[in-house]
């Protein structure tokens, strides 16, 4: 009966240290076991090793308290080098666009210059959304695993060929339509070129412009510098000018070669055929996945908006009275954008921080607020606010410096334009970072991610203002040296 009861005892020993192995309490079974066994040694526990999660919800606490920290001077030296710079790449777009409006291509199918902001604003569409998007799983800790972020990064690299191929496509029928209006026609041989270059164009800026976005945010990251203070400058820096030099380069090159008939449409299928290829390698992240089903409606009305404020430039470019439109318009629409994108992705990663989608923070709990809690509240957001806000007349100085030193515009930057001007520029990026404030609360409350949703309307409303105020500064300016003031 003893013997029985010791192996009774044995059997319940290994029992429980099996269970308590699952658990890493196994060391009382063990010895328990041992002493059965007639061993007085102390028993070999397995190592311990330490859970992973508490790890990261350290460091996400740490990206959280260094957010709430940050300062008014620290955003703004953060940001100054990439604006500058930026304003700097879109002072040269400016140049190209001046430049090229002379071309032949520019001269016959005027449609082009309907294309110039929604090409450029896909830079907003897409670029920044992928920059900001990359910038909150940057700084929610989401690609600190290899083998997550190979995954993010090839799923965004892909998914932003998907979107530029169908909205470049896109804009190219809005241009030729706008067009057509204007015209009473379309000619066939130029709606070609038109759709060609713009596919083109868009297919190779976004997939150039992407790469280098991605470099930007995990170079940043590893350095400690915030991603969203930095890397949608950069975008916009490379932006314009890549976008406007190569649209300027494939369709002078199209329309070189327009008497062969069938290379153009040729060029614009075998560029759509590629589509089902990015579906397939965009449809490996689940987070992806749901944008390509549900993104398409923010960066089409985009392209719509952007395609208007094209219309405004068609008309007057070509108008003596409006001489310089063309070098001004990527630098007052590309700040604007700029600015705006910095403060979207900055509330998107608040917001990302501190709730889940559908339900305000608590310092963010209005849902239409006011200008004032827009620009003057205590939060960090609207620190940053009062920051980007104040940068637009010293970084529109040294831009409008940088443009007379140049040359460009062929228009005397006298003092009546400079008020004007930097008066439009004030008045665009307010209104612009007011309705950030409002869209981004509102894509929140819907369950929208505010990254994906909210930067190409701004973006490209931005487009939309910009074109719009600068050609009333114009007026303006025109109307004051009529009256001899």
């Amino acid at each position: 009966m003893p013997a029985d009861e010791v192996r009774q005892r044995k059997g319940g020993g290994r029992k429980k240290s099996k269970k308590g192995k699952g658990k890493g309490q196994g060391g009382s079974a063990n010895e328990r076991s041992s002493s059965l066994n007639g061993q007085d040694e102390a028993p070999l526990l397995p190592p311990v090793v330490p859970p992973k999660k508490p790890v990261v919800e350290e460091k996400k606490r740490t990206v959280q308290a260094k957010t709430e920290e940050e300062s008014s001077m620290a955003i703004c030296l953060q940001v100054l080098f990439p604006y500058l710079l930026a304003g700097m790449g879109m002072v040269m777009a400016g140049m190209v666009l001046d430049s090229v409006q002379h071309w032949d291509v520019f001269k016959v199918i005027t449609e082009v210059f309907i294309l110039v902001p929604a090409l450029v604003g896909l830079k907003g569409n897409l670029e920044m959304t992928l920059a900001s998007r990359l910038s909150t799983a940057a700084n929610t800790g989401q690609m600190d695993d290899p083998k997550q972020q190979w995954l993010m990064v090839s799923s965004n690299l892909a998914l932003i060929q998907v979107q530029a191929t169908v909205v470049g496509f896109l804009a190219a029928l809005a241009a030729v339509a706008l067009g057509a209006v204007s015209r009473g026609g379309v000619e066939l041989d130029q709606a070609a070129v038109l759709c060609a270059s713009s596919v083109t164009t868009a297919f190779i800026a976004a997939l150039s412009l992407g790469l280098v976005m991605i470099v930007v945010i995990i170079g940043s990251r590893k350095v400690g510098i915030n991603p969203d203070n930095v890397a949608t400058p950069i975008a916009a820096s490379l932006g314009d000018l890549i976008t406007l030099s190569l649209l300027a380069g494939i369709s002078s090159t199209l329309f070189h070669y327009r008497d062969i008939w069938y290379l153009s449409p040729l060029v614009c299928v075998f560029f759509l055929m590629l589509i089902p290829l990015w579906v397939v390698i965009a449809r490996r992240s689940l987070q992806i996945r749901e944008v390509l089903r549900s993104g398409w409606q923010p960066v089409i009305v985009a392209m719509s908006i952007s395609s208007f404020g094209g219309l405004i430039l068609d008309k007057t470019v070509s108008d003596p009275n409006f001489e310089g439109m063309a070098v001004f318009t990527p630098v007052i629409n590309g700040v604007g954008g700029n600015l705006v994108a910095i403060q979207a992705s900055r509330i998107s990663t608040y917001l990302h921080f501190w709730s889940i989608p559908g339900v305000l923070p608590y310092k963010m709990r209005q849902h239409w607020p006011n200008p004032c809690v827009t620009f003057f509240s205590a939060g960090v957001n609207s620190k940053s606010a009062r920051v980007l806000f104040l940068l637009v007349v010293p970084g529109h100085l040294v831009f409008l410096f940088a443009i007379k030193m140049l040359q460009g515009g062929h228009t005397a930057i006298t003092l009546a334009f400079t008020c004007c001007y930097l008066c439009a520029a004030l008045l665009q990026v307010g209104i612009l970072l007011y309705v950030a404030d409002l869209i981004v609360r509102l894509m929140w409350r819907k369950g929208l991610d505010p990254d994906n949703f909210s930067i190409p309307y701004l973006t490209a409303l931005g487009d939309l203002l910009g074109t719009g105020f600068l050609a009333l500064c114009f007026r303006l300016v025109m109307l004051v040296e009529g009256l001899g003031l």
